[in-house]
């Protein structure tokens, strides 16, 4: 049940931001709104590229 929390660049606005591996929800870039993750039910399937696992459980 653990996961990861996962630094993401976003490819659209160059913004880096903190989400969690497994998302239950949809997250947004907070600079431009572009799709950053999208829920599958396990993990997230990520649109940006991975910076770094900023904790790993």
């Amino acid at each position: 049940m653990a996961g990861d929390f996962i630094r993401v660049h976003c490819d659209d606005c160059e913004n880096e931001q903190v989400l969690f591996g497994k998302a239950a929800n949809t997250v947004n870039c907070a600079v431009c709104g572009s799709t950053l993750a999208t829920p599958t039910g396990g993990e997230a399937d990520l649109h940006g590229d991975v910076v770094d696992v900023v904790e790993s459980r």
